[in-house]
C-alpha cells in the first residue's frame, strides 16, 4: 500500500518538475483514499510555503471539513522540511511516509516527529522508493546545474 500511494506522490512530482519546480509531490490518505494532493509550486506562485505537503494538507482538510486529520497518513516523495513537519503535527497526521532523504535534516525530521510538539506525535517511515525519489531529485538538479552553465 504504501508503494502506491508513493507512486501517486511521485507523480504529482513530475508534474512540479514539468513546470521547472523542484520535483516533490505529496498525497495524503485517510481511510485508504486520497484525501489531499499537493506539488511544489514555490516558483510558480512566489510564496514560501507553497511546498507539496503544505498544499497537500490545506486540501485535505478543506476536504474533510478539519484541521485535524489524525485518521490520516502523508506520502511525501523528500523528507519533510521543519516547516512541513510543524504542519504535519499541527494537522495531527499519524504516520509519516517519504522517499528519498534530505541528507542535511534528517534526524530533524525523526526529531520533531518524536517530540511530543503540539501535543502530538507521528510514526515516519523513510525510503518508500527511496531509489525513484532520489532519481528524479538528482536528475532534476543536474539538469538545472547544466542549464545554469550554459547561461
Amino acid at each position: 500500500m504504501q508503494e502506491k500511494f508513493m507512486r501517486q506522490a511521485l507523480r504529482l512530482a513530475e508534474k512540479a518538475n514539468a513546470l521547472g519546480e523542484v520535483p516533490i509531490g505529496a498525497v495524503v490518505v485517510c481511510g485508504g483514499k486520497v484525501v489531499g494532493r499537493g506539488y511544489n509550486l514555490r516558483t510558480k506562485l512566489q510564496m514560501a510555503t507553497a511546498h507539496a505537503e503544505m498544499r497537500a494538507i490545506d486540501q485535505a482538510c478543506r476536504k474533510l471539513g478539519s484541521w485535524r486529520l489524525p485518521d490520516a497518513e502523508i506520502y511525501v516523495t523528500l523528507e519533510p522540511c521543519p516547516m512541513c513537519m510543524g504542519a504535519i503535527l499541527n494537522a495531527r497526521i499519524a504516520r509519516v511516509y517519504f522517499g528519498a532523504y534530505e541528507q542535511k535534516g534528517r534526524s530533524l525530521t525523526r526529531e520533531l516527529a518524536g517530540a511530543n510538539l503540539l501535543n502530538h506525535t507521528a510514526e515516519v517511515t523513510g525510503g518508500v522508493l527511496e531509489r525513484e525519489c532520489s532519481e528524479l531529485l538528482t536528475r532534476f538538479f543536474s539538469e538545472m546545474r547544466e542549464r545554469e552553465g550554459k547561461k
